[in-house]
């Protein structure tokens, strides 16, 4: 009798930066962004986007305050989003404190479709 793989669920994924990463940020922001492609196509990354510590003045990211990122993500359990984080140039990189991320079941009220 073949076992049934653990059911993937939502979860709400708030990483941290380390303390002084923000110019390592700028810089593999690029490859971060071209890595994401793989999961937002995949369908495991839901949304996400960046934690800021105030309301940017304008669009220009190295003027950011920076405070880490946010995710919904499908996964079956804590430990296999820890795993696809630690993929991340972000990580590889310095910048995310993955140890640190909170990682909460999300269950979703509602979803607002443009």
């Amino acid at each position: 009798m073949a076992t049934e793989a653990p059911k993937k669920i939502e979860w709400l994924v708030v990483i941290p930066d380390f303390p002084g990463a923000h110019e390592k940020r700028i810089e593999v922001r690029p490859q971060h962004f071209a890595g994401l492609g793989t999961f937002k196509d995949s369908g495991v990354f839901q949304m996400g986007g960046a934690v800021l510590n105030e309301v940017p003045e304008g669009s220009d990211a190295s003027k950011f305050s920076f405070a880490g990122s946010t995710i919904v993500i499908q996964a079956a359990s804590r430990e296999e989003i820890k795993e696809i984080l630690r993929q991340d140039i972000y990580a590889k990189s310095g910048v995310w404190d993955v140890e640190n991320a909170q990682i909460w079941p999300f269950l979703c009220a509602f979803r607002n479709q443009k």
